[in-house]
């Protein structure tokens, strides 16, 4: 009996442990990686914040925007570090209606996106003793007087505009300002094989001093290296964007948002979410950091946390930010 007595503390005691030294959360979270440099080290920055600070595990969902993004609403996906709703804004907006999905915060609320070509295309750059190529370059729409300069290296005698990689949302819309624009008459349009093979592009051009127009967006370590002129084109107009993408493409918040099960599996998540805010000079530093020391994506997000405690400090609790620092200091 005693021995007994003594096997059922032990086994109560075991089960204690097992207890507290389990996550708090304990259930495994699923973030969304659409492809870019980006939205990997804000998924890195959010993991390493969710599995020190509140004890869960997490994991990374890899796939095209539009296959995350469905994965989202069906909750095979829990999170979604930087959502560009504006080149989701079908799914996005029935998403939220239908509550499949909650908003929680805006990551950053400064991004833009579009074509832009090299500074020096317009200025010239006298230490490289580069001449002014097209002084008078300054909207989307005028370049129709250029193609010449930017030839098809594959088809003389037609220019070349570098789009978006295929399977991101926003190729629809830069293939259809071709169209919309009629610089399909001069033009073709070539799609880079991933945002690896189109930021090659921009910097291969750039270093060699030869022009390019290519579709691109900031935050990226591109723009934040390099000296690049975004193309203009009229205000934002709902008429204009459904006949052939022929404005601006709309300044849209980047959002954090997440699978509409979330608030009931890990609330004590949800509460940190709701307080994550950058910039897309914070995200721009980032990623300059990533390439200039040869750096991944999850070095880069230890980066930002040990280099902005007082910025991630203020979106958790003091006890959650202290396991956090623990975990940094390993």
């Amino acid at each position: 009996m005693f021995n007994k007595k003594i096997l059922i503390v032990l086994i109560v005691a075991a089960m204690l442990m097992t207890v507290s030294c389990a996550p708090m959360g304990g259930d495994e979270l699923v973030l969304a990686d659409a492809g870019w440099d980006s939205i990997q080290i804000h998924n890195g920055i959010a993991s390493f914040i969710i599995e020190n600070g509140y004890g869960y595990e997490t994991r990374v969902l890899s796939g095209s925007t539009a296959m995350t993004f469905t994965s989202l609403r069906e909750g095979s996906i829990d999170i979604y570090m930087e959502t560009w709703q504006g080149n989701l804004k079908d799914s996005y907006d029935e998403g939220i209606e239908s509550g499949d999905i909650l908003e929680l915060s805006v990551n950053y609320d400064d991004s833009r996106q579009g074509y832009y070509v090299p500074t020096f295309v317009i200025e010239g750059d006298p230490e490289r003793g580069i001449e002014p190529m097209a002084p008078d370059l300054r909207r989307v729409d005028q370049l129709h007087d250029y193609w010449e300069l930017f030839e098809d290296p594959e088809d003389p005698g037609r220019g070349r505009i570098v789009g978006s990689p295929p399977g991101w949302e926003v190729d629809l819309i830069m293939k259809g300002k071709v169209e919309g624009y009629g610089l399909e008459e001069h033009y073709n349009y070539f799609s880079p094989g991933s945002d690896t093979a189109l930021a090659t592009a921009l910097v291969g051009a750039y270093e060699k001093g030869e022009p390019i127009v290519a579709y691109h967006w900031e935050p990226s370590w591109v723009m934040g290296m390099y000296d690049f002129t975004f193309l203009e084109e009229d205000g934002f107009d709902q008429g204009k964007w459904a006949d052939g993408y022929t404005c601006i493409t709309p300044a849209m918040p980047v959002t954090v948002v997440v699978n509409a099960e979330l608030p009931e599996k890990a609330p004590d998540v949800v509460a940190f979410l709701e307080n994550y805010q950058t910039s897309t000079a914070l995200t721009n530093y980032a990623l300059s950091y990533m390439h200039e020391h040869d750096a991944g994506t999850d070095e880069a997000a230890l980066w930002f946390l040990r280099e902005y405690e007082e910025l991630w400090s203020e979106w958790v609790p003091e006890e959650i930010a202290g396991k956090v620092r623990e975990a940094l200091a390993q």
